[in-house]
């Protein structure tokens, strides 16, 4: 009989996009943050996508420092595979972003695949209350917003990443940046295979309709064949519906409090964990089967957690 197939699920903790004005639930402080890592550890999650933010203000920080405790303690309590982001905010230079990963070495990194207009400004309309005047200011200056990541930018990265054993979430916001990656595989900048991250439904990328989802995954089969490792993140509302059509066609899935703040229709989520059970609900109702840690270490050729800086 053929074995099932092993979906990885990603949790997004906390972020650079959201608030802590939006969400009550959106974890800020270093326990915070590790608490909600490792019940979604618990819940399935074979790999924890990590922001540091401020305790103070919640804003998001790449101070290796604000990431030491939560990283320390997430170790400590799962064997869940680390991935630490390289895009930190996009107000931050590439050498800002770099810190944490180049201080800890971490398994895993996000690297996104392009410059690109990030529009967050639409929350504006559904958020009216902040806490902290920075958090308008977030979302107001996105209208005039590029995020950079020059080629010159995902170079640097990459060799920089490398270097170190990490590999790479490469996170793809529209189709250009399957080419882009396509062209530094082409380079041998980076290695088979690679995990790509399609992402869904922010404003200035590609959208949420099930036929970009469609698109995505027909270009990224032309350029690389099998030999790529998918997973699909839906922003907002579209978190689970896209990762229940990306799952049912062979991806893994991304979900997390970074990416949506929703667990249903006007409900805020109370817990990164809590989005992890519905969507392990989901994948096994599908008849597949969760990932361990252990083997996503495998399927993405991961160094393992013995060879890291913390």
């Amino acid at each position: 009989m053929a074995s099932k197939k092993k979906v990885i699920i990603t949790c997004a903790v906390t972020g650079a996009i959201h608030t802590p004005s939006m969400s009550k639930h959106l974890p800020v402080t270093a326990e915070q943050i590790a608490d909600q890592a490792i019940a979604a550890a618990k819940a399935g999650a074979a790999i924890l996508h990590l922001h540091a933010r401020d305790p103070q203000n919640g804003k998001p920080s790449q101070d290796p420092e604000l990431f030491r405790p939560f990283l320390s303690k997430i170790r400590e309590h799962t064997d869940a595979v680390i991935n630490i982001t390289t895009g930190g905010s996009p107000h931050m230079t590439v050498e800002e972003r770099m810190r944490p990963v180049m201080t800890f070495k971490p398994e895993l990194a996000s690297l996104n695949m392009g410059s690109m207009n990030f529009g967050l400004f639409p929350m504006l309309e559904r958020f009216k209350n902040f806490e902290h005047e920075w958090e308008r200011e977030h979302l107001e200056n996105s209208r005039d917003l590029i995020f950079k990541n020059t080629y010159k930018d995902i170079e640097t990265i990459l060799r920089r990443g490398t270097d170190n054993g990490t590999r790479f979430e490469f996170e793809c916001y529209d189709i250009s940046h399957l080419y882009n990656l396509a062209h530094f595989m082409d380079r041998g900048l980076v290695q088979s295979p690679p995990f790509i991250q399609s992402v869904f439904g922010i404003l200035g990328g590609i959208g949420p309709n099930p036929e970009d989802l469609m698109h995505m995954r027909r270009t990224a089969d032309r350029l690389f064949g099998d030999n790529y490792q998918w997973s699909i993140l839906g922003a907002g509302r579209n978190q689970i519906p896209l990762a229940t059509m990306g799952a049912a066609m062979g991806s893994n899935v991304r979900v997390g409090l970074e990416d949506s703040l929703w667990i249903g229709p006007g409900q805020l989520a109370s817990s990164n964990g809590q989005q992890v059970s519905q969507i392990r609900t989901v994948i096994e109702a599908l008849n597949l089967e969760v990932a361990t840690p252990d083997e996503a270490r495998a399927t993405l050729q991961l160094k393992g957690s013995d060879k890291l800086e913390f």
